[in-house]
């Protein structure tokens, strides 16, 4: 928003914007490791597939139609950028969105390319 002693001004003459302010290389480092997790199509099937409920690893297989070991490698990556957790019961170890946030950015994602 302009002020009125910036519209009064010259275009040449106009005050220069303060440069805007960026979160630490490090931040933003950060989130570019998060935003390349979601550039995996088959990383995203999973997160779908978990949209609702928690599933095995053989649901999750079944509904993304890959192997068991491939999406145990997923949910690997998935696990370790904290966008997915399990819990275990007996045997059997079940998957599930690790927070709304998560629900979120697919939420938001969808909504975007469905403009």
């Amino acid at each position: 928003m302009t002020t009125m002693a910036e519209n009064a001004l010259a275009p040449e003459q106009k005050l220069p914007k303060a440069p805007p302010v960026l979160p630490d290389d490090e931040v933003l480092y950060e989130l570019a490791d998060l935003f390349r997790v979601f550039g995996d199509s088959t990383r995203i099937k999973i997160l779908y597939a978990l949209h609702d409920d928690e599933l095995c690893v053989q649901d999750i297989a079944n509904a993304v139609q890959l192997s068991q070991s491939a999406v145990s490698h997923q949910l690997r990556v998935l696990k370790d950028s904290k966008l997915v957790r399990f819990r275990r019961d007996g045997k059997t170890i079940y998957y599930a969105l690790d927070d709304d946030h998560v629900r979120s950015i697919l939420s938001m994602g969808m909504d975007h390319i469905e403009e």
